[in-house]
């Protein structure tokens, strides 16, 4: 009778601990696949900014040796991310091929300018600085204006912010259902042995000495429990981004490997925290708050 009230016991220890095991990695696996949304996309709302061009158009009499130095002081400058001069023949060709025809036979003459589309980095792509930028390229005399499209720019800074806003509230939501979650599974799992606590308890044993190996049994859990959510995140991205390689899911290497260090970390941290405030509860419990 007594080993098979124990083999009861066992199993609904080890079935304890599956739960455990189980709630940290779809937890950890729901933030991580998370994560790689908010890393994704910025990642995207970057491409969408560095496509927004920034022409700047050239006064006819200017110096082919005036448009060359500008050229050049806007490749080597901080917020461009390449630059390129359209001649004005090659933007009447272009122009030509666009239409369908050639123009210049009814004008008699080239009426376009010698240009440059200069493409800017994600960072300095915001109403406030690309004005900057414009204003100080305009201001040289042999320019004739800088154009580009501000609603755009508007458009993509107020739709990136609520996005990014969102997906903060919505991370912190997920953070704090997976702490809950995790501490609750673990707290189940310390309340079966709420009893052998006690006793330890009673028979001299410190609180320290009594909490540690509770402690370090669920810090072993988390870690399984997130290796098993990293490795469900690597086989997604993995499928991801042979499925979609356009996303360049694998590109962001650092960032990617910090996401799994953290999501590794949170496992380990909610799984030790969770443990000690259980562990304490029952070791300040009295014996008859036991049964309740």
């Amino acid at each position: 009778m007594a080993s098979s009230f124990e083999r009861y016991q066992k199993r609904r220890l080890v079935f304890s601990y599956v739960s455990v095991i189980i709630s940290i990695t779809l937890v950890l696996f729901l933030l991580g696949s998370l994560g790689i949304v908010v890393i994704k996309s910025k990642t995207v709302a970057d491409q969408f900014k560095e496509k927004v061009v920034l022409t700047v158009y050239f006064k006819d009499t200017a110096k082919e040796v005036e448009i060359k130095q500008l050229e050049k002081s806007l490749a080597l400058a901080d917020y461009t991310k390449s630059s390129v001069f359209v001649s004005k023949e090659a933007a009447a060709e272009a122009h030509s091929e666009e239409i369908g025809e050639n123009f210049m036979d009814f004008l008699g003459y080239n009426p376009l300018q010698n240009s440059i589309d200069v493409y800017l980095k994600a960072d300095y792509v915001s109403p406030t600085k690309t004005k900057e930028i414009s204003d100080e390229i305009a201001a040289k005399d042999f320019v004739d204006e800088v154009t580009y499209d501000q609603s755009l720019i508007t458009l993509l800074s107020d739709n990136i912010k609520k996005i990014t806003f969102w997906v903060l509230v919505i991370s912190a939501v997920f953070t704090v259902i997976a702490v809950l979650l995790i501490n609750s599974s673990i707290r189940l799992s310390v309340y079966a042995k709420r009893f052998t606590i006690k006793t330890m308890q009673m028979v001299g044993a410190t609180k320290r000495f009594i909490r540690r190996p509770f402690v370090w049994r669920s810090v072993r859990l988390g870690i399984l429990g997130a290796l098993l959510a990293l490795i469900g995140m690597a086989v997604i991205l993995y499928y991801l981004n042979e499925t979609f390689p356009e996303f360049s899911l694998l590109d962001d290497k650092v960032l990617i490997g910090a996401l799994f260090l953290g999501i590794f970390l949170l496992g380990v941290l909610i799984t030790w925290v969770s443990t000690f405030i259980a562990t304490q509860r029952f070791l300040n419990l009295r014996t008859d708050e036991l049964y309740y």
